[in-house]
């Protein structure tokens, strides 16, 4: 059996009214909504992972090209630490967030055992999913109203603009403690596809921090980016709004 599920017409229609997208094939859209430990018929690949590959092709392209038509005076710098924030995976669960995913996602009754943090990757991988069903079903104009309905706004606010995270802990380490942060790689997992990179960053005279992202750099700035929110060198993304 399956923890959560989802069921009904009603559900169906907040669910797809938060996409912006109403499904000719739902099997394509509950296929969007099973992760791997969700039941399925022996010989089916039936979960999300596949289309979770395709959906983040489909979401750096459409970010990566909203965002060179945002701002044209941006450098390329500039629009990298943009980019890097809109597809990570701490951004694409506050989407899954907003829209209430996880009353729709498919799991099994080991969900249980995936913690917190790994839940977050769950909402993240849902949503990149979710933009590859909309992407085969309906085309690339389809998947592009969808991204630019959740992220423009995100891509619009005042830490879209932050500097690179790892760059301004190391300033502001070597001001204050005169001492560099260190990274260290705690733990890798996922398939090669697709992998997960656990970092912790240690400074001097502070607690760590850790960072979860698609690749070591991308882990190294989350948890760059919390130490510089947690010791209020950068407003939290909710205290800019």
């Amino acid at each position: 059996m399956t923890s959560k599920k989802v069921a009904g017409d009603k559900d169906w229609a907040q669910l797809e009214a938060a996409i912006g997208h109403t499904f000719a094939d739902r099997d394509r859209l509950t296929r969007a909504l099973t992760h791997a430990s969700a039941q399925v018929s022996r010989g089916k690949k039936g979960d999300y992972e596949r289309l979770e590959f395709l959906g983040d092709r489909v979401l750096g392209l459409c970010v990566a090209e909203m965002l060179f038509t945002t701002f044209r005076d941006a450098t390329e710098g500039e629009l990298s630490v943009r980019f890097n924030q809109l597809v990570s995976a701490e951004a694409c669960a506050s989407v899954a967030d907003e829209m209430e995913l996880h009353r729709f996602i498919r799991t099994g009754s080991d969900v249980k055992k995936i913690t917190a943090k790994n839940m977050l990757n769950v909402r993240a991988d849902v949503v990149e999913s979710l933009i590859a069903a909309i992407y085969l079903e309906a085309g690339l104009e389809a998947a592009r109203g969808f991204i630019l309905k959740y992220w423009q706004g995100r891509a619009a606010r005042a830490d879209g603009a932050r500097r690179d995270a790892k760059t301004e802990l190391q300033e502001w380490t070597h001001a204050r403690y005169g001492a560099p942060p260190i990274y260290k790689v705690a733990d890798r997992s996922g398939p090669d596809h697709d992998p997960r990179f656990t970092v912790i960053v240690e400074i001097p005279g502070l607690k760590p921090e850790i960072g979860i992202d698609r690749s070591k750099r991308a882990a190294e700035q989350v948890a760059a980016t919390k130490i510089l929110e947690r010791e209020g060198v950068w407003a939290k993304p909710s205290d800019a709004n």
